[in-house]
């Protein structure tokens, strides 16, 4: 993602518990830990092309084995154009029908960035726990099938740059394809809510209040932080922020980035971002909870809306 201010489970289990707050702990942080530690285990650089690409892609489609028997496991592969000639790409989507009309669509993107290949570059918060937050909202909506709008997963493939810089054209590879395509063939009409998770796992969270994102679905985050007892976690910072959501917004449909951009030391706030100091040490289960918690509200919150 880019920041514009002029503009910015194998296993993992999943601890069900009677809520004091809406849905509160249905899913558990520390099962999103352990599953973002074994994908940067399986697949620790995840730029395209490469064998951990390969590797993260199997492991997010070995985790819905049960929806891959269904066929509601699509693995979406494009070509797409970048600036060192074309690259084959993949947008992973999950479907877990519902029983109205409409989709929720939940993303993250799973891959590193191509130009940070030669350095040991995990993106423990930048990308890999939001994948894994994904793949913990799924095992829930597996065991509790979606009574109102259907949930849709969506990992998105070339959200980062190929090259250092950031341009329009060069980034959002795998949402501009897909919006596209949703586009052409009437899916998007469909879609009530785009939600992104991006960078919600590390130890300080404190997720911005996006100004590119939909007023109503920012007064909906608020609301889930009353909700679930987490608004202590959101809104201490405001800006607008280049992310997957945007080629769905440029399409008119309602979008929300959760995001905490912020993410270094107080004297320099995006000082591990992009870096290889985006390491697991960096991330805590807490953080994770509080994005389960708020991920699960707002599901529930647009289906009441």
């Amino acid at each position: 993602m880019s920041l514009r201010y002029s503009a910015l489970v194998l296993g993992a289990a999943l601890a069900l518990t009677p809520a004091s707050h809406a849905q509160a702990h249905a899913v558990s942080g520390q099962a999103i830990l352990k599953l973002t530690q074994q994908y940067v285990d399986t697949a620790p650089k995840r730029y395209i092309g490469s064998p951990g690409h390969a590797a993260a892609e199997g492991f997010i489609k070995a985790h819905f084995a049960p929806e891959v028997a269904k066929g509601n496991f699509i693995d979406d592969r494009f070509t797409a154009r970048t600036p060192i000639g074309p690259l084959m790409m993949h947008n992973l989507i999950v479907k877990f029908p519902g029983k109205r009309d409409g989709i929720i669509v939940l993303a993250s993107h799973y891959e590193t960035n191509y130009w940070l290949k030669d350095i040991h570059f995990i993106g423990a918060n930048d990308g890999a726990c939001t994948t894994a937050l994904l793949i913990a909202l799924g095992q829930y909506y597996r065991e509790h099938p979606p009574q109102g709008y259907s949930v849709w997963l969506l990992f998105t493939d070339g959200e980062e740059s190929i090259n250092k810089e950031w341009t329009d054209s060069d980034s959002l590879y795998g949402s501009r394809h897909i919006a596209a395509k949703w586009s052409g063939d009437g899916t998007i009409g469909h879609i009530k809510a785009f939600v992104l998770a991006d960078m919600i796992g590390w130890r300080d969270m404190n997720i911005d209040k996006e100004s590119n994102s939909t007023p109503w679905l920012l007064d909906l985050l608020s609301k889930a932080g009353r909700d679930t007892g987490h608004s202590k976690y959101l809104f201490r910072e405001s800006q607008p922020i280049d992310d997957d959501h945007l080629p769905f917004l440029q399409r008119g449909v309602p979008v929300l980035d959760v995001i905490d951009f912020e993410y270094g030391t107080p004297s320099n706030p995006e000082a591990f971002h992009h870096t290889d100091q985006d390491t697991m040490d960096k991330l805590s289960a807490t953080s994770l909870q509080v994005s389960a918690d708020l991920f699960l509200d707002l599901v529930k919150l647009i289906n009441q809306r």
